[in-house]
């Protein structure tokens, strides 16, 4: 039997050039070696795909919310809050280091997905701070208020819900911002109705002060005019009283010449000159005269009746009707009407003047409500949901990416024993024949 013998592939001595059908014979021919590198490859792929526990990733998307939505709140015209403002507000309380801090601690799932072994609570939030969180905003310079979102991304280990712990932790970003704007404007209507009770109040000190003084000025007027009722009442009894003195002694001279004249009864002076006359028969004479007859005439016994009763008089009142008058002046000022009418007002609120504006805005105050719980302060576009995938390649493409790696180191491996060997030829033939450099 005949033995071919293999001609051995010629292989390019040093300062040749690399003969590019050799080495990738020489590669070719290693093709074992190459296949169990990618398949050391592709098994360390998936020994590292199921030892390590995979990432996923949710994002939940905020837009401003409708002008309707916030009418309620901005129909208080104590409290101005625009979409994007809220917006804005959420974006900051979601950023907010406390508001994460918060939440964090009142969500056990969440802590323990997030705590290893030996770490601290702080700790554990502040990977889920920094690491797991990611807020992305719309620029304000750019965008108009349709265009403005808030994007918060989550990324979370395997076993952790977090659809829920993001979709919670808008909630809570949400329901804080609430209570903050309920507490605000709480506190906005309380100073606003203490606002309006002092001015009530003090429109109150006012009516009170201005009631005062009308009643001072009433009671000092009546009081004033009560005085001079009295002083003239005295004037005017003093003036009687001298009336009476002087008729009295009047009627004492005229007494003491009706006793000289023998004058007993009333008589005139034409009846004493016929007396005298003795004139005789019946005679019926008519006296004319236009000058007043003394007092004597009237006779002692008239004249003496009369000083009598001045004598026993105790008062000379009823001989004035101006004194009546006086007293019924008097009887009048003992009672004002007008200043019972003013003290005896038992809800001085009624008599404000110009008061009713506030009354009514203090009313209306009082009527608002500051629950603010159903209050929708943004719009959720887009709620987390559960992703479909990890973070990263999926399982076939991590393994095909090993594999790929494992035959790519296979490849370099083969292509350092080609070199290797072609310095080896190179120098056994340098010892054949030394002429060779």
């Amino acid at each position: 039997m005949t033995s071919i013998t293999p001609v051995p592939t010629p292989i390019a001595l040093p300062g040749e050039e690399i003969d590019l059908l050799s080495l990738l014979q020489s590669i070719r021919r290693q093709k074992r070696m190459i296949g169990v590198f990618g398949a050391v490859g592709a098994l360390l792929a998936g020994i590292y795909l199921f030892s390590v526990a995979p990432d996923y990733q949710v994002s939940t998307l905020l837009r401003p919310a409708a002008l309707n939505d916030l009418d309620e709140l901005n129909r208080t015209k104590i409290y101005s809050l625009p979409p994007r403002e809220a917006l804005q507000r959420v974006a900051l309380s979601l950023d907010s280091y406390d508001t994460r801090l918060s939440y964090f601690r009142s969500n056990a799932e969440l802590q323990a997905a997030m705590i290893k072994p030996g770490w601290s609570v702080e700790q554990a939030f502040e990977k889920f701070n920094f690491k797991a969180l990611k807020l992305t905003q719309s620029d304000p310079k750019m965008a108009t208020g349709a265009n403005d979102f808030i994007r918060l991304d989550l990324r979370y280990p395997q076993g952790l819900d977090g659809k829920s712990v993001l979709n919670g932790l808008v909630q809570y970003a949400i329901e804080r911002e609430r209570g903050a704007i309920a507490k605000d404007l709480d506190v906005m209507i309380k100073n606003r109705i203490r606002d309006l009770d002092s001015e009530l109040a003090a429109a109150r000190v006012n009516y009170i002060a201005g009631r005062e003084k009308e009643i001072a000025e009433l009671l000092e007027g009546d009081g004033l005019k009560r005085a001079l009722l009295n002083d003239e009442l005295q004037a005017l009894r003093v003036q009687l009283k001298l009336r009476r003195e002087n008729r009295m002694a009047e009627l004492k001279e005229a007494i003491a010449i009706a006793h000289s004249l023998g004058i007993k009864r009333p008589s005139t002076p034409s009846k004493m000159a016929q007396a005298e006359a003795g004139s005789a028969g019946s005679v019926m004479t008519t006296e004319i005269n236009n000058q007043n007859v003394p007092l004597y005439f009237l006779g002692t016994d008239a004249l003496e009746a009369e000083r009598g009763v001045l004598l026993r008089r105790t008062s000379d009142d009823f001989t004035e009707p101006r004194v009546a008058e006086i007293r019924e002046e008097l009887m009048l000022l003992e009672n004002n009407r007008k200043v019972q009418m003013l003290k005896s007002r038992s809800n001085e609120d009624l008599f404000l003047k110009g008061m009713e504006p506030l009354r009514a805005e203090r009313a209306r105050l009082s009527a608002l409500r500051t629950d603010m719980s159903h209050l929708e302060l943004v719009n959720i576009d887009r709620a987390a949901v559960d992703p479909l995938n990890p973070l990263g390649l999926g399982k076939f493409q991590l393994v095909l990416a090993g594999a790929a790696l494992g035959l790519f180191v296979g490849i370099l491996v083969a292509l350092m024993q080609f070199l290797l060997r072609r310095d080896f030829v190179h120098r056994k033939a340098r010892l054949i024949d030394p002429s060779i450099q």
